[in-house]
């Protein structure tokens, strides 16, 4: 998408919209089912904790949204995708209790000197159709807009901006002096997935970061309950005030914009900002029907990896990786998907300055690495 990008400005950032109105209905065979409780494994860790990491003791759960949280969000289609709620299960696991931060990273890339997709410059053998001037590494990025606009139309905030890589993510004026703790961001896919082979772990599958999201918990909306603010107060950072207007984010919550990680209270796994701060890579492929296959695959899946091949109806043939999370840019007027079952999407080769990652580590993985 990086590359699409680069061509044809009409595509550069569909991996990033939320074209609710296009996306079908997710088929069905029957009613979607409601939750049930969550029946965690029991049995502890077999070894201490990896630096950094929790334990997320796996079990059954129900995984998905209902129709309910369509109605929190003034773009309809929030959930389609999320449905019907289906029965799963997966193995303990440990995973990092925080997004991976820069520094963390930075250490990734002077111990290998990997180059990102966002610092890569494009070819012409890879575009031939391409106009040189096209052809500049850079990466997207949020743009507020000077007045107000319709929500219809996300190239008035996004824009590819030649430069903008981890390293800067913003563009060639900004640098990370002082956000040594806040999330690595402008990471493609790849990105993510050479981290996590570097440091012995690997990327959560969908399954896998919903139920440690949820924390132990059944059907609740957020990582944390069922109301936005408990007690009144914000637990995650997100987006209030009028988007995507320069300088509409209020920073009620205590951040406009991006924050350091680990700001607000851990879920009841111990883990950071499953909400908003920035998006996360899944390692499944996205597909908009995943979950209606994965009801029909029996009453309960078992460790499921997602789907062989990406599927978006709105964009068939860009493929896709799920995201889960939200980010600090997910507010009520756009998109409410900081609620624990909604899903997120994107163009695998596409980064941008609010999408990241974590990872996860089997007990065989670290039991290899002691």
């Amino acid at each position: 998408m990086r590359r699409i990008t680069l061509l044809v400005l009409v595509l550069a950032l569909a991996a990033l919209a939320w074209r609710f109105r296009s996306i079908r209905e997710t088929p069905t065979t029957s009613a979607p089912v409601g939750f049930a409780p969550t029946i965690p494994n029991t049995n502890p860790p077999s070894s201490p904790a990896p630096p950094g990491m929790v334990w997320i003791p796996g079990g059954e759960f129900s995984m998905g949204c209902d129709a309910a949280g369509d109605s929190l969000c003034c773009v309809p289609g929030v959930t389609r995708d999320a449905r019907p709620i289906h029965r799963v299960y997966v193995d303990g696991f440990w995973m990092d209790a925080t997004e991976v931060t820069n520094e963390e990273f930075e250490r990734f890339v002077q111990a290998t000197a990997y180059v990102t997709v966002a610092e890569r410059t494009p070819t012409r053998e890879e575009f031939p159709t391409a106009p040189l001037e096209n052809l500049v590494a850079g990466s997207t990025v949020f743009t507020p807009t000077p007045e107000p606009v319709a929500l219809d139309n996300y190239f008035q905030w996004w824009r590819y901006e030649p430069g903008a890589c981890w390293r800067h993510p913003e563009g060639p004026a900004s640098d990370l002096r002082g956000r040594e703790k806040y999330p690595v961001v402008q990471v493609a896919y790849e990105d993510a997935l050479a981290f996590a082979n570097w440091a012995g772990k690997r990327l959560p599958t969908e399954a896998e970061w919903e139920f440690a999201a949820r924390g132990g918990a059944a059907g609740e909306l957020y990582a944390w309950g069922d109301e936005l603010q408990p007690g009144g107060r914000f637990v995650a950072n997100i987006y209030q005030g009028r988007f995507p207007l320069s300088g509409g984010d209020t920073a009620a919550d205590g951040f406009a914009g991006l924050a350091p990680v680990a700001q607000y209270p851990p879920n009841a796994y111990g883990l950071h900002d499953v909400a908003g701060n920035v998006w996360e890579w899944c390692s499944d492929w996205y597909a908009v029907d995943a979950y209606a296959r994965g009801a029909q695959s029996g009453p309960v899946a078992r460790n499921p990896q997602g789907p062989d091949a990406s599927f978006d109806p709105a964009e068939p043939s860009e493929k896709k990786r799920v995201h889960r999370g939200g980010s600090y840019l997910c507010t009520d007027q756009y998109c409410t998907r900081y609620m624990v079952g909604s899903r997120g999407k994107g163009e695998v080769s596409t980064a941008s300055d609010h999408l990241g990652f974590r990872a996860v580590m089997t007990p065989a993985q670290w039991a290899a690495r002691r």
